[in-house]
C-alpha cells in the first residue's frame, strides 16, 4: 500500500508542476524542460537551506507561497480564471 500512496503522490506532485506553467514557459527557450525544472528545483531547495542576507526568511517565503498555492487551486476548483490568482 505505500508504493500505491508514494506513486499517487510523485502523479500529484508531477501535476503541480504541470499546472504551474513551467513547461510552457521553459520549453518556449529549451528542449530539455525536465533537466532545467529539476535544476531550478534543486536551487530553490539550495536557497531555502541556506537563507540569504536581506531576503525574507524560509518560513516567510513558505508561507507566500502557500498561501498563493491555496488560492489557485480554489480558484480552480470554483471555475476562476488563472489570471486572477497570478501575483
Amino acid at each position: 500500500m505505500e508504493r500505491r500512496a508514494r506513486t499517487r503522490r510523485l502523479i500529484e506532485l508531477g501535476g503541480l508542476v504541470a499546472r504551474s506553467g513551467l513547461e510552457e514557459i521553459i520549453g518556449t527557450a529549451e528542449p530539455d524542460t525536465r533537466a532545467v525544472i529539476l535544476g531550478a528545483l534543486m536551487h530553490l531547495a539550495d536557497e531555502l537551506q541556506e537563507p540569504t542576507p536581506g531576503h525574507p526568511s524560509p518560513l516567510a517565503r513558505i508561507t507566500t507561497w502557500r498561501e498563493r498555492g491555496r488560492a489557485a487551486l480554489r480558484a480552480e476548483a470554483t471555475g476562476e480564471a488563472a489570471a486572477e490568482i497570478s501575483a
